[in-house]
Formats: C-alpha cells, structure tokens, sequence
C-alpha cells in the first residue's frame, strides 16, 4: 500500500517451496513473475524496462539473484512467456545471503533450512551451494543494487551483505549498501524508517 500510494504499480510473487520443490524451481517462478509482467505490461499501465524487485531474507536473496542472472538461460525454466526477457532495472536487497558455501556456522539455521533445499549439505551438494549464491553470477551486466542489513543478523550474517557489495563494485555496478548497526534479521522501529527510506 505505501508504495502503491507512492505511484509504483506493485506486485507479490507466490512461488513453490522446498523440501518438495528444490532449487532452482523457485528462481523458475520469480523469473515467470517478472516475465509476465513484461507480457502483461500495457493491461496493467507497467513499464516494462522500470521493474525493480525487492524482497527480505529468502526474498532478498531471490530479488538478488534476478539481478545477477538477466541472460543465463539455465534458470529460465519453461513457465511461461519465454520471449520475453526476465531482467530487472533494479535490487533492493533486503538482508539476503549472497553465498551459501559460507553460510554454515554463521547462521543459526542454515544447516537445517539449506540441505532441504539444495538437496544436500555442503559435503553433500557443494554444486548446488555454489549454483544457487548471487555472488557467483555478478557480472558488469547487474542491475544496480541497494543492500539493507543490520549488523547483528543471526540468521543471514552482516558478512554476507558485504561480500555482494564488493563484487558488485568490483565489477563497475552501481551498488549502495545501508548498514544498520545492531540491526538483527527483520528491522523494527527507526530501522525499519531508514530501511524504507533509503528503499
């Protein structure tokens, strides 16, 4: 509602959930969702090449990985309105992990949320680990970027918001990062008024 009082034309995407759906069904799904957006954009008053995507934790970390991925056609999938183009103008990452390899001991669910969803634990699923972390997909190509995390983040380290945007910056992105000093994982009060802000 704000930012549709705000004069964005906003949207929520549902998408499939593991332990049943794995990765990369979900980025299947978000990437169907922008491009029925673009399919859609004259119903709906959308400007096609203005889609900026946000989303917190899990939802951060799939608004980043769409702005890291535009033209690999490996997580396309097949769901729809394949002639259209899944890149986005813009990220508001909101404390998402960026590199699941270094996740592990760092968060205090990863080893129970990960392997379900990657089919395995690092030992087990390394590839997948490192298939499905933002931070291996950064090109010059990315869409500029806006990382919110708080430092004190039990379950998606401060770290992780770091390491993104120095790959970003390293590759010629245009990124912006907005720490939060002693911020935990979903922000509250003058956080959130920042977060928002600065979003």
């Amino acid at each position: 509602i704000k930012l549709a009082s705000r004069g964005y034309v906003t949207v929520s995407t549902t998408y499939r959930l593991a332990p049943k759906y794995q990765f990369p069904a979900v980025i299947y799904d978000v990437k169907a969702a922008v491009r029925w957006l673009k399919a859609n954009a004259v119903t709906y008053q959308i400007d096609p090449d203005r889609i900026g995507v946000t989303g917190d934790s899990a939802g951060g970390h799939l608004a980043q990985f769409l702005g890291v991925t535009a033209d690999v056609k490996q997580f396309e999938g097949d769901e729809g309105n394949n002639a259209q183009s899944s890149r986005v103008a813009c990220v508001v990452n909101r404390y998402g992990p960026s590199d699941f390899t270094r996740s592990y001991g760092k968060s205090v669910d990863a080893a129970e949320v990960l392997p379900l969803w990657l089919g395995g634990n690092l030992e087990q699923a390394r590839e997948k680990h490192i298939l499905s972390s933002p931070l291996n997909w950064v090109t010059p190509a990315a869409a500029p970027t806006l990382i919110l995390h708080g430092t004190d983040d039990k379950y998606v380290a401060y770290e992780q918001g770091l390491w993104m945007r120095d790959r970003l910056k390293d590759c010629g992105v245009h990124v912006e990062m907005l720490t939060l000093e002693g911020a935990g994982h979903g922000f509250k009060g003058a956080d959130a008024e920042k977060a928002e802000s600065a979003m």
